[in-house]
Protein backbone atom coordinates (compact mmCIF):
# COMPACT_ATOMS: atom_id res chain seq x y z
CA UNK A 1 0.00 0.00 0.00
CA UNK A 2 2.57 2.59 0.79
CA UNK A 3 5.23 1.85 -2.39
CA UNK A 4 1.66 2.45 -4.38
CA UNK A 5 1.09 5.22 -2.78
CA UNK A 6 4.54 6.66 -3.12
CA UNK A 7 4.87 5.69 -6.63
CA UNK A 8 1.43 7.05 -7.54
CA UNK A 9 0.51 3.14 -8.33
CA UNK A 10 -3.68 2.99 -9.29
CA UNK A 11 -3.38 0.08 -6.97
CA UNK A 12 -5.73 1.56 -4.22
CA UNK A 13 -8.07 2.28 -6.72
CA UNK A 14 -8.57 -1.23 -8.09
CA UNK A 15 -11.12 -3.39 -7.60
CA UNK A 16 -11.00 -4.38 -4.14
CA UNK A 17 -11.70 -8.41 -5.01
CA UNK A 18 -8.98 -7.96 -7.49
CA UNK A 19 -6.59 -6.50 -4.81
CA UNK A 20 -7.92 -9.28 -2.11
CA UNK A 21 -6.89 -12.00 -5.37
CA UNK A 22 -3.70 -10.16 -5.78
CA UNK A 23 -2.87 -10.46 -1.62
CA UNK A 24 -3.69 -14.29 -1.56
CA UNK A 25 -0.29 -14.45 -3.99
CA UNK A 26 1.33 -12.78 -1.99
CA UNK A 27 0.17 -14.96 1.12
CA UNK A 28 1.34 -18.00 -0.81
CA UNK A 29 4.58 -16.97 -1.75
CA UNK A 30 5.07 -16.12 1.42
CA UNK A 31 4.53 -19.30 3.38
CA UNK A 32 5.77 -21.47 0.89
CA UNK A 33 9.64 -19.48 1.19
CA UNK A 34 9.33 -20.51 5.08
CA UNK A 35 7.89 -23.37 5.28
CA UNK A 36 11.22 -24.30 2.94
CA UNK A 37 13.54 -21.87 4.93
CA UNK A 38 12.18 -23.44 7.87
CA UNK A 39 11.27 -26.88 7.40
CA UNK A 40 14.24 -28.07 9.54
CA UNK A 41 12.83 -25.93 12.82
CA UNK A 42 9.42 -26.70 11.88
CA UNK A 43 9.84 -30.42 12.38
CA UNK A 44 11.79 -29.91 15.53
CA UNK A 45 8.69 -28.28 16.80
CA UNK A 46 6.54 -30.88 15.60
CA UNK A 47 8.58 -33.32 17.05
CA UNK A 48 8.53 -32.15 20.26
CA UNK A 49 5.00 -31.56 19.94
CA UNK A 50 2.65 -32.25 22.94
CA UNK A 51 -0.51 -31.19 24.79
CA UNK A 52 0.87 -27.58 26.81
CA UNK A 53 2.44 -26.65 23.30
CA UNK A 54 -0.52 -27.42 21.22
CA UNK A 55 -2.72 -25.24 23.52
CA UNK A 56 0.10 -22.44 23.39
CA UNK A 57 -0.01 -22.64 19.49
CA UNK A 58 -3.52 -22.53 19.58
CA UNK A 59 -4.01 -19.67 21.58
CA UNK A 60 -1.29 -17.80 19.54
CA UNK A 61 -3.46 -18.34 16.74
CA UNK A 62 -7.00 -18.42 17.75
CA UNK A 63 -7.43 -14.55 18.29
CA UNK A 64 -6.38 -13.52 15.32
CA UNK A 65 -8.12 -16.00 13.30
CA UNK A 66 -11.30 -15.38 14.99
CA UNK A 67 -10.74 -11.59 14.67
CA UNK A 68 -9.76 -11.75 10.95
CA UNK A 69 -12.82 -14.28 10.05
CA UNK A 70 -15.41 -11.71 11.97
CA UNK A 71 -14.25 -8.30 10.89
CA UNK A 72 -12.76 -9.21 7.66
CA UNK A 73 -14.79 -6.90 5.62
CA UNK A 74 -14.70 -3.84 8.17
CA UNK A 75 -10.87 -3.71 8.23
CA UNK A 76 -10.76 -3.92 4.77
CA UNK A 77 -13.50 -1.42 3.94
CA UNK A 78 -12.67 1.26 7.01
CA UNK A 79 -8.63 0.70 7.52
CA UNK A 80 -5.46 0.75 5.60
CA UNK A 81 -5.28 4.30 3.84
CA UNK A 82 -1.61 5.04 3.23
CA UNK A 83 -1.53 7.56 5.92
CA UNK A 84 -2.78 4.95 8.12
CA UNK A 85 -0.31 3.05 7.19
CA UNK A 86 2.11 5.19 7.99
CA UNK A 87 0.99 6.43 11.01
CA UNK A 88 0.94 2.48 12.31
CA UNK A 89 4.71 2.11 10.88
CA UNK A 90 6.36 4.90 13.35
CA UNK A 91 3.65 3.96 16.02
CA UNK A 92 5.21 0.23 15.66
CA UNK A 93 8.50 0.89 15.84
CA UNK A 94 8.64 3.36 18.82
CA UNK A 95 6.67 0.70 20.56
CA UNK A 96 9.57 -1.76 19.63
CA UNK A 97 12.26 0.26 20.38
CA UNK A 98 11.32 1.19 24.05
CA UNK A 99 10.03 -2.45 25.07
CA UNK A 100 13.67 -3.56 23.73
CA UNK A 101 15.32 -1.82 26.66
CA UNK A 102 13.39 -3.86 29.63
CA UNK A 103 15.85 -6.64 30.61
CA UNK A 104 16.12 -9.80 28.99
CA UNK A 105 15.45 -12.79 32.38
CA UNK A 106 13.47 -15.41 30.30
CA UNK A 107 14.41 -17.83 27.35
CA UNK A 108 12.40 -19.75 24.80
CA UNK A 109 11.64 -23.03 27.34
CA UNK A 110 10.23 -19.84 29.96
CA UNK A 111 7.34 -19.02 27.57
CA UNK A 112 3.91 -20.03 29.44
CA UNK A 113 -0.11 -19.84 28.16
CA UNK A 114 0.17 -16.05 29.21
CA UNK A 115 2.93 -15.38 26.82
CA UNK A 116 1.13 -17.36 23.50
CA UNK A 117 -2.00 -15.47 24.71
CA UNK A 118 -0.34 -12.40 24.33
CA UNK A 119 1.41 -13.22 21.03
CA UNK A 120 -2.32 -14.04 20.02
CA UNK A 121 -3.54 -10.37 20.87
CA UNK A 122 -0.51 -9.11 19.00
CA UNK A 123 -1.01 -10.98 16.12
CA UNK A 124 -4.44 -9.78 16.49
CA UNK A 125 -3.38 -6.61 16.42
CA UNK A 126 -1.33 -6.61 13.01
CA UNK A 127 -4.75 -6.68 11.44
CA UNK A 128 -4.78 -3.19 11.42
CA UNK A 129 -3.11 -2.24 7.92
CA UNK A 130 0.76 -0.87 8.96
CA UNK A 131 1.10 -2.99 12.37
CA UNK A 132 3.89 -5.12 11.29
CA UNK A 133 2.88 -9.07 12.79
CA UNK A 134 6.63 -9.71 13.28
CA UNK A 135 7.35 -6.30 14.82
CA UNK A 136 3.62 -6.78 17.27
CA UNK A 137 5.33 -10.00 18.26
CA UNK A 138 8.61 -9.30 19.42
CA UNK A 139 7.53 -6.25 20.97
CA UNK A 140 4.78 -8.38 23.36
CA UNK A 141 7.31 -10.71 23.93
CA UNK A 142 10.39 -8.38 24.86
CA UNK A 143 7.83 -6.49 26.91
CA UNK A 144 7.43 -10.30 28.87
CA UNK A 145 11.22 -9.99 29.07
CA UNK A 146 11.64 -12.77 26.80
CA UNK A 147 15.07 -12.61 25.68
CA UNK A 148 15.77 -11.71 21.98
CA UNK A 149 16.56 -15.00 20.50
CA UNK A 150 13.68 -16.47 21.92
CA UNK A 151 11.67 -13.01 21.27
CA UNK A 152 12.53 -14.13 17.79
CA UNK A 153 12.12 -17.67 17.62
CA UNK A 154 8.18 -17.47 18.75
CA UNK A 155 7.77 -14.61 16.15
CA UNK A 156 8.78 -17.30 13.25
CA UNK A 157 6.46 -20.22 15.16
CA UNK A 158 3.54 -17.82 15.46
CA UNK A 159 3.33 -16.23 11.34
CA UNK A 160 3.70 -19.60 9.89
CA UNK A 161 0.76 -20.96 10.72
CA UNK A 162 -1.16 -17.84 10.79
CA UNK A 163 0.45 -16.85 7.06
CA UNK A 164 -0.65 -20.91 5.92
CA UNK A 165 -4.45 -20.24 7.11
CA UNK A 166 -5.14 -16.84 5.63
CA UNK A 167 -3.64 -18.11 2.42
CA UNK A 168 -5.82 -21.17 2.44
CA UNK A 169 -8.89 -19.16 3.69
CA UNK A 170 -8.46 -16.47 0.32
CA UNK A 171 -7.13 -19.59 -2.09
CA UNK A 172 -10.18 -21.17 -1.21
CA UNK A 173 -12.19 -18.56 -2.52
CA UNK A 174 -10.34 -17.51 -5.70
CA UNK A 175 -10.86 -20.93 -6.81
CA UNK A 176 -14.69 -20.19 -6.17
CA UNK A 177 -14.67 -17.17 -7.81
CA UNK A 178 -12.20 -17.73 -10.81
CA UNK A 179 -9.07 -16.23 -12.21
CA UNK A 180 -9.02 -14.20 -15.49
CA UNK A 181 -6.36 -15.56 -17.43
CA UNK A 182 -5.00 -12.83 -18.57
CA UNK A 183 -4.33 -11.98 -15.02
CA UNK A 184 -2.10 -15.31 -14.16
CA UNK A 185 0.86 -13.71 -15.56
CA UNK A 186 0.80 -11.11 -12.93
CA UNK A 187 -0.37 -12.84 -10.17
CA UNK A 188 2.37 -15.57 -10.84
CA UNK A 189 5.19 -13.01 -10.59
CA UNK A 190 4.28 -11.43 -7.44
CA UNK A 191 4.08 -15.35 -5.83
CA UNK A 192 7.45 -15.34 -6.79
CA UNK A 193 8.77 -11.81 -5.81
CA UNK A 194 7.27 -12.94 -2.59
CA UNK A 195 8.79 -16.13 -2.41
CA UNK A 196 11.90 -14.68 -3.27
CA UNK A 197 12.11 -11.87 -0.92
CA UNK A 198 10.92 -14.23 2.33
CA UNK A 199 14.20 -16.33 1.18
CA UNK A 200 16.37 -13.49 0.63
CA UNK A 201 15.50 -12.49 4.56
CA UNK A 202 16.35 -15.67 5.96
CA UNK A 203 19.61 -14.14 6.48
CA UNK A 204 18.15 -11.26 8.66
CA UNK A 205 15.63 -13.54 10.49
CA UNK A 206 18.97 -15.35 11.63
CA UNK A 207 21.15 -12.37 12.28
CA UNK A 208 17.79 -11.01 14.89
CA UNK A 209 17.61 -14.43 16.82
CA UNK A 210 21.33 -13.54 18.11
CA UNK A 211 20.94 -9.23 17.60
CA UNK A 212 21.71 -7.36 20.83
CA UNK A 213 19.44 -5.14 19.92
CA UNK A 214 15.74 -4.77 17.93
CA UNK A 215 16.54 -1.02 18.31
CA UNK A 216 17.64 -1.23 13.93
CA UNK A 217 13.99 -2.51 13.16
CA UNK A 218 12.21 -0.11 15.66
CA UNK A 219 14.32 2.61 13.80
CA UNK A 220 13.81 1.12 9.79
CA UNK A 221 9.78 1.24 10.82
CA UNK A 222 10.29 5.02 12.18
CA UNK A 223 11.72 6.22 9.57
CA UNK A 224 9.85 4.37 6.78
CA UNK A 225 6.52 5.40 8.20
CA UNK A 226 8.06 9.32 8.59
CA UNK A 227 9.43 9.65 5.34
CA UNK A 228 6.02 8.73 3.99
CA UNK A 229 3.76 10.53 6.12
CA UNK A 230 5.69 13.57 4.73
CA UNK A 231 5.32 12.55 1.20
CA UNK A 232 1.71 11.96 1.39
CA UNK A 233 1.19 15.42 3.00
CA UNK A 234 2.88 17.45 0.64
Amino acid sequence: MLVSALLGWPYPRLDPDLRKAFEVALHAGTATALGVALRGEVAAVLGRLDAQRAIGAALTLAPPAATGLVLERAIETRLGAPPQVAAAQVAGGLALAAADRRPATRDYGDAGLVDHVLLGIAQTAALVPGVSRNGATLTVARLRRLDRPAASRLSRHAALPLIAGATALKGLRLLRAGLARDLAAPFAGGLAAAAASTFAARGLLDRMASARSFAGLGAYRVVLGGVALRRLRA
